[in-house]
């Protein structure tokens, strides 16, 4: 398949329609190799890649549900559910982690972009290993005690939880904006 092809094909598979196998110790190795290949303005390297697989997806979901309750003490059951089990169907969870260095040359905006293109290319490169992937969020990237239990630093924050495994069906389609409708050329 060429680039273009692929680009065309992309497409985001629900992390809940994900399961084994995941990629194995080489694909992995392509996959993360592949994923870091992104613009990267005064070469800074402003993120890091944090791998969330086996059992630690388990203890991942029960610490932020407790961290969630904590937070939230009326929070439904079914909203603390969800939390638990939100990291348990991909086997493999790549946490994408923007490195900021506030003050550079570089615009922090541009770390950051920097470090959504690894999420990006996150996708892309397990598509074309044969995987599904979805990149979500959702309210532990952005919450400070979520931080804390995943290790961020002064600067850090994570921009991306890209999931990965096998696609249990067919990944949806969805209506894709009018090109047309979003280009314009610029005149003095």
């Amino acid at each position: 398949m060429n680039l273009l092809d692929l680009l065309d094909s992309r497409r985001s598979m629900p992390s809940r329609q994900l399961g084994p196998p995941g990629p194995d110790a080489a694909q992995l190795e392509r996959l993360l190799t592949a994923a870091v290949r992104v613009p990267d303005h005064g070469k800074l390297t402003p993120w890091r890649l944090l791998l969330i697989r086996g059992a630690a997806r388990g203890t991942l979901g029960e610490k932020l549900a407790e961290i969630h309750r904590r937070n939230e003490p009326d929070a439904a059951d079914s909203v603390l559910a969800k939390d638990r089990d939100r990291y348990s169907f991909a086997p493999l969870i790549v946490t994408v982690i923007a490195r900021v260095q506030a003050d550079h040359k570089v615009p922090e905006q541009e770390q950051i972009l920097s470090a959504g293109c690894v999420a990006y290319n996150l996708l892309l490169g397990a598509q074309a290993l044969g995987f599904g992937a979805q990149w979500l969020t959702g309210w532990a990237a952005y919450d400070a005690d979520a931080a804390q239990l995943f290790g961020l630093t002064a600067g850090e924050r994570i921009v991306a939880f890209v999931h990965i495994g096998t696609a249990r069906e067919a990944a949806p389609e969805r209506v894709r904006p009018d090109v047309q409708e979003l280009v314009s050329d610029w005149t003095p």
